[in-house]
């Protein structure tokens, strides 16, 4: 028994240990760099040491000093993507309270919650993300007690046990409808609660020490935790993103507005469904968006201004536009949305992306916005050996990665799907379920 037990903690110890980045050369590749160019035909790009040393066109026969050579034969080669704002690593059953971190409605703690110290690296989610492609996301708890979700990570999604690549890389706010239910039911009191809140951040820059748990602020007589307050500190020094989900133009507007009181704020807003009707505005602010590329309908009050053209219209106008999915837990179809915003330049009337923007829409940019810009979602030297092979073009709906590699190190594409999927493929009803065989 003891054997037994020695050797069962000797291949979980085995599993858990990292893989080596492979020095590798991918050669004959439909490359794309990820940055808005256009792809690169009979590209060739190296990976030493878990990051890139050369993306482009190879000059005509040359060498290459590694055992690890993998012809494309002419697939597509892509950058990982980076999904832009996401809750992996947060939840394994979301229908499940116990496995499900996502929100936090009963803390006691709003900006001080911190999502790093929760995320899985093994959760099935990841797993099947990585799947598709998905090599690093920005992941967040949701505003649940207050409009405040707390702070959030940049992760990988190796499945190793160092997930968090960033913790505490931004802040999120919702001053939307939801935020407005949250701060009493006005979104006057959201907008009043976030400046009273900034402003007692504001009163704690330079100070130091360890409070009591029961301490409180009560400059301008709004009672804010001290470990929240002080969770907002690098917000308003500029150290610390905020993401600010908003939808409504008026709203928007409003946030903007925020910057002439609080200069130093490095804003980034989520969601932005009217976005299009004051993108000079926001251009001009030099704030960057995270939108939804598929909302097209009105789905509440603050999205009667819905149009799938808002990404386009707001790149158009010079704005730094990232793509979300419609959830933050399935980014699965971040690659469908940007293949419709390239469908929409074919559609009279409608102002899409390009191929090459859209690519770059949920890969560098996002990155760029999360401040992993150069080192994420791009095929350049000194960048993360994040490399995707795919079996047809990444932006059509039946494409699929045929292998993906995080740091240089190549990723199983199992998951418990996946198994599922191939377990029950041949099934013979007269059998019973083959989770009985074991």
């Amino acid at each position: 028994m003891k054997r037994l037990l020695a050797l069962a903690v000797s291949g979980l110890a085995l599993a858990a240990a990292p893989a080596l980045a492979q020095d590798m050369i991918v050669t004959n590749a439909r490359l794309v760099i990820g940055d808005g160019s256009a792809p690169v035909e009979g590209g060739t790009v190296i990976i030493e040491g878990g990051k890139v040393v050369f993306a482009g066109k190879a000059a005509a026969g040359q060498t290459y000093a590694t055992d690890v050579v993998i012809d494309a034969g002419g697939a597509w080669v892509t950058p990982g993507i980076f999904a832009t704002l996401t809750s992996l690593g947060l939840a394994d059953v979301s229908a499940v309270g116990d496995s499900n971190d996502i929100r936090a409605g009963n803390a006691p703690f709003s900006a001080a919650l911190d999502a790093s110290t929760a995320i899985n690296p093994t959760s099935q989610h990841i797993l099947v993300h990585r799947a598709v492609g998905i090599t690093r996301a920005a992941t967040t708890t949701q505003p649940a007690g207050s409009i405040f979700a707390g702070q959030g990570a940049i992760i990988d999604l190796d499945g190793d046990a160092n997930a968090v690549m960033q913790p505490r890389a931004f802040q999120m706010v919702n001053l939307g409808e939801g935020g407005a239910q949250l701060a009493g039911g006005s979104r006057a009191a959201a907008h009043t609660l976030l400046r009273a809140a900034l402003r007692e951040a504001q009163a704690l820059v330079g100070k130091t020490g360890t409070p009591q748990t029961t301490e409180i602020v009560k400059d301008d007589e709004v009672l804010l935790g001290r470990f929240d307050a002080e969770a907002l500190v690098p917000v308003v020094t500029g150290k610390q993103k905020l993401y600010v989900a908003v939808e409504r133009a008026a709203d928007i507007r409003g946030v903007l507005a925020l910057k002439k009181e609080f200069a130093q704020l490095d804003m980034v807003l989520v969601g932005v469904t009217e976005g299009w009707m004051v993108a000079n505005e926001i251009a001009a602010a030099g704030v960057p968006v995270i939108a939804n590329g598929l909302n097209d309908l009105p789905e509440s009050f603050e999205q009667l201004g819905a149009t799938q053209s808002n990404a386009g219209r707001l790149m158009r106008a010079g704005v730094k536009v990232a793509i979300n999915a419609s959830t933050l837990q399935d980014p699965r179809r971040l690659q469908q949305v940007a293949g419709n915003l390239v469908a929409l330049t074919r559609m009279p009337g409608a102002t899409g992306m390009s191929w090459d923007q859209a690519f770059a829409a949920i890969s560098s940019v996002p990155a760029e916005i999360s401040g992993m810009g150069g080192k994420a979602g791009v095929l350049k030297p000194g960048a993360l050996g994040d490399v995707v092979l795919w079996d047809g073009d990444p932006l059509e709906v039946g494409s699929v990665p045929v292998k993906v590699y995080i740091g240089g190190v190549e990723q199983s594409l199992e998951s418990h799907q996946s198994r599922l999927r191939e377990r029950y493929k041949d099934l013979d009803e007269s059998d019973l379920p083959k989770a009985y065989d074991r």
